[in-house]
């Protein structure tokens, strides 16, 4: 069976864009697609501007994706509000990272991350995680954390719950990556998820008011 190194390495040989210089690991090129003229009688596809106002319309909630330190460098992790559970057998999940993220590199080398699911209130935390940084800035500054206890990713202090996985497949979508992940060991923190969710809609944080112990 493969392991997290050679899972790692696959994921990292399919992240790059082909206009960036590899800085490690091994890269294949992928093919470009096909181009065409659009016919008079076809209709254009949406311009990014249009997709991205239709789609804010759907609320998301909100996790920091982490992964643990390597040699020389600070942990790994980045603001991500497109995860979701995918299989219960086996227990699996799958979050989408830009090709062009500086921070995902860092977690494909390290095969393995910890979903941490964030709550009310923790927008701030959550703008710590979206901004984009170099290898060796640390988001973590300030930031109470432990290792998770299969992968050793950062689990964040007072998240309301957290899933940590090692990578089990990478696939190419346009501009973005499939990262499904396996899950080894998750959990709920009861005090912290009592707030509720951190929603995300329409580019702004919200929460969910309906949100209670029976969910009215």
């Amino acid at each position: 069976m493969m392991g997290h190194a050679g899972m790692a390495a696959i994921a990292v040989r399919r992240l790059r864009p082909t206009d960036r210089p590899a800085t490690a690991g091994p890269f294949t090129p992928q093919a470009r697609p096909r181009l065409r003229a659009v016919r008079a009688d076809e209709r254009p596809p949406p311009a990014p501007e249009e997709f991205r106002n239709v789609l804010g319309h759907f609320a998301s909630g909100v996790t920091v994706i982490t992964a643990p330190a390597a040699e020389g460098e600070p942990p790994a992790g980045f603001a991500c509000q497109s995860f979701s559970s995918l299989s219960l057998d086996p227990p699996l999940v799958v979050f989408m990272v830009a090709r062009t993220s500086t921070t995902w590199p860092r977690i494909a080398r390290a095969g393995v991350f910890c979903a941490n699911i964030l709550g009310s209130g923790q927008g701030p935390l959550c703008r710590g995680f979206a901004v984009r940084s170099s290898q060796t800035a640390d988001k973590f500054t300030g930031v109470r954390y432990e290792g998770a206890p299969v992968t050793g990713s950062p689990r964040i202090e007072d998240v309301p719950a957290w899933v940590d996985c090692t990578i089990h497949a990478v696939h190419t979508a346009g501009d973005h990556l499939i990262v499904v992940g396996r899950v080894e060991a998750l959990g709920v923190d009861e005090s912290a998820a009592g707030a509720g969710p951190l929603l995300f809609h329409r580019g702004t944080f919200g929460t969910f008011d309906g949100f209670g112990p029976h969910g009215d």
